[in-house]
């Protein structure tokens, strides 16, 4: 699950780049597209410095709130080392996804509004920035999916106590409503997911799943995110 790693290209802002595969010109919104559908499987987060990347995620958001612009950064470039294949997402500070050519950056409903987001990446060389926005309803879903996200969280679908006052928890069913509003924008479930609980969660529609607890509170972590990876592959066979 490669991504297009946005990190290593150069600050020219380009309209349009061709795919040297099929002779086409791709915009940037296309490439966004094509980066976004290789989130699938297991979707890492970061969220102390120097915690281990597990090994095969498809992205890797690096979530630090309080930490200094300058340790976000560091841990940036850590996590695309020992993920090179992975989408590294920066959550909620944009300066710092586009100063550390993150692939993406991943905001909150309280976040700088998406729109504002877009225009920011744009006019900084980076028209392929994807971004990432967190959902916890329908209605969430369908507003996000409106103004151009290019993928989207969604949850919480099972309780959980890695989130101070989380939101109200959704379901498999209503994770399943999610995917059906969101269209062909890929959806990631989030809140109380574990390897136990990821066939459904694949089998809900979901692209890929979000596990913290799940993962690095596993005796092997490495182990419970490769078994959440595993059960979206299951599902495309």
């Amino acid at each position: 699950m490669a991504h297009i790693a946005a990190g290593r290209r150069g600050r020219r802002p380009v309209a349009a780049r061709a795919d040297l595969r099929y002779g086409l010109r791709m915009t940037p919104a296309d490439r966004r597209r094509a980066a976004a559908a290789r989130i699938r499987g297991f979707y890492a987060v970061i969220d102390r410095p120097g915690r281990p990347v597990p090994a095969g995620a498809a992205a890797v958001q690096v979530r630090l709130k309080d930490e200094p612009a300058a340790v976000v950064a560091a841990e940036v470039a850590r996590a695309r080392a020992e993920a090179p294949e992975a989408l590294v997402v920066v959550n909620d500070r944009l300066d710092v996804a586009l100063a550390a050519r993150a692939g993406a950056v991943h905001l909150g409903q309280t976040d700088l509004p998406l729109a504002d987001a877009r225009r920011v990446a744009d006019a900084a060389g980076r028209p392929d920035l994807l971004i990432g926005i967190s959902t916890h309803d329908c209605g969430q879903v369908r507003a996000a999916v409106a103004g151009g996200a290019d993928y989207l969280g969604f949850g919480p679908v099972f309780a959980t106590a890695t989130k101070a006052n989380p939101d109200p928890v959704q379901g498999v069913a209503g994770l399943a409503a999610a995917v059906r509003a969101a269209g062909a924008v890929p959806v990631v479930a989030i809140g109380g997911i574990t390897p136990a609980r990821a066939r459904e969660v694949a089998a809900a529609g979901a692209a890929a799943a979000c596990a913290i607890a799940g993962v690095y509170g596993a005796s092997d972590p490495a182990a419970a995110a490769a078994a959440i990876a595993a059960a979206f592959a299951a599902a495309d066979r």
